[in-house]
């Protein structure tokens, strides 16, 4: 989900699906491993953890010079829209379709352009993904050939990277016609990739190490695939008669029907989501309470829609049992007895149409790292860094009285990432510019 109103085009998963329903995030199933920590060290070790974070770096995506983008608006300044660190390199993906890599060096020697990914001259790259499963970067690209209409799919080992050759890389998924309203969405979490050629209406599940085509869904009736742990929901077209969604749920493995079920909606309500998360499915319509039913008792409880507004975007939390809403700047924790958890004691959020590139959750699902408004109304925001089980604000990161390059590193953040490896903070803001923060 969440990538800056970009359709479903890289989809990880992108919101804005078709049919304007709401926007459901999965872009951070990235993100979503599974790892138990002793977590109790972690909540204390957090504050030490970013205590003093301050500006050291800042790299600059824009250069008019580079003699590899052909297309104008390629070298015109544009926003960060998304960053990616793995290991020691920082990719950077600005609005433009530009997508550069930096090695990230020690304290004291600087930082270094390693390349452009954009290996065409007419390559507009629209979404990055890391493929922690072999160690490779993934772009999403359209080109001007066919009037930016079709997604063309590359990994890169990141060897080549840091050898500065980015055309080392190979494409994938080059059977497929990713047309809209085809897509492609990498799911770190099951280690797979779901792709649905818009042309033959055919939706093909591959092994995300190697790239290997495992099976296909042929079914026209699909409206939708989510994706859980060790599980697909397909979710069919409603029944205009009977005012039943047909549901069936997969294998993510090898594609086997688990459970065939229909679901009771109200005929004339639109939809607003349908969720499934391990055996809790959550319906929710227009105007009325949220469902949380247990596909495998029946079980359902009912959540208030006074109490449970449609959010613009969810993040399940499956180390916790528990998932976040984003509605307007406000997030929220819940359980699935329909419970709000978790309040924020200061973590507002700048942007309003929650964009979740500005939005980092650690691996182990304890601390949400955002780019917030400040609770004294100042016209420039800050990093806060908020533990998600009990909602209190670990850390800010300000701007230091009176310093010009703070002020201009936070004034727009439009993109912002973790670095755990290197306890590491990057935002990127409106100019194409990304700043690096640590301690």
């Amino acid at each position: 989900g969440g990538a800056g109103g970009r359709g479903r085009e890289g989809r990880m998963r992108s919101p804005c699906r078709k049919g304007g329903e709401v926007n459901v995030v999965r872009k951070l199933a990235q993100r979503e491993t599974s790892r138990r920590a002793n977590r109790t060290f972690v909540r204390s070790n957090a504050h030490e953890k970013f205590k003093g974070y301050q500006l050291c770096a800042d790299l600059d995506t824009h250069d008019p010079k580079a003699s590899q983008l052909r297309l104008a608006f390629l070298k015109k300044r544009s926003k960060i829209m998304e960053i990616v660190a793995a290991k020691d390199v920082i990719f950077a993906l600005a609005a433009s379709g530009v997508c550069v890599a930096y090695a990230r060096g020690a304290r004291d020697r600087g930082n270094t352009r390693l390349c452009f990914l954009n290996i065409s001259p007419y390559e507009v790259i629209r979404s990055l993904f890391y493929n922690k499963a072999n160690n490779s970067i993934i772009t999403v690209s359209v080109y001007k050939q066919d009037n930016f209409s079709s997604l063309n799919c590359r990994s890169t080992p990141l060897e080549y990277i840091k050898r500065k050759q980015p055309d080392a890389g190979f494409p994938i998924f080059e059977s497929e016609s990713l047309k809209y309203p085809g897509f492609v969405e990498f799911d770190d979490v099951n280690g797979k990739v779901l792709t649905y050629s818009a042309t033959d209406k055919v939706y093909k599940v591959w092994d995300l190490k190697n790239y290997t085509h495992l099976y296909s869904i042929h079914d026209k009736n699909i409206h939708e695939i989510k994706i859980s742990p060790g599980i697909m929901l397909l979710i069919y077209h409603k029944s205009p008669s009977s005012g039943q969604v047909p549901l069936k749920i997969l294998s993510i493995e090898n594609g086997d029907v688990l459970q065939s079920f229909k679901h009771q909606l109200h005929r004339s309500k639109k939809i607003d989501f349908i969720e499934q998360f391990n055996e809790k499915l959550l319906v929710k319509q227009e105007n009325e309470n949220l469902q949380i039913i247990d596909v495998r008792t029946g079980d359902r409880t009912e959540v208030s829609s006074s109490h449970f507004m449609t959010p613009s975007a969810f993040i399940f939390l499956y180390e916790n049992q528990l998932f976040l809403t984003f509605r307007q700047r406000n997030v929220a924790v819940w359980n699935f007895r329909g419970e709000k958890v978790t309040s924020f004691e200061d973590h507002t959020l700048w942007h309003p149409d929650c964009n979740t590139n500005n939005i980092y959750i650690t691996s182990q699902q304890d601390l949400i790292i955002s780019y917030c408004k400040q609770q004294d109304g100042s016209e420039i925001g800050s990093i806060n860094v908020s533990n998600i089980l009990n909602g209190s604000c670990v850390a800010r990161v300000r701007i230091r009285p009176g310093n010009v390059k703070d002020r201009m590193a936070l004034e727009d953040v439009t993109a912002l990432f973790y670095n755990e490896e290197r306890n590491e903070i990057y935002t990127g803001n409106k100019d194409g510019k990304v700043h690096v923060w640590s301690n």
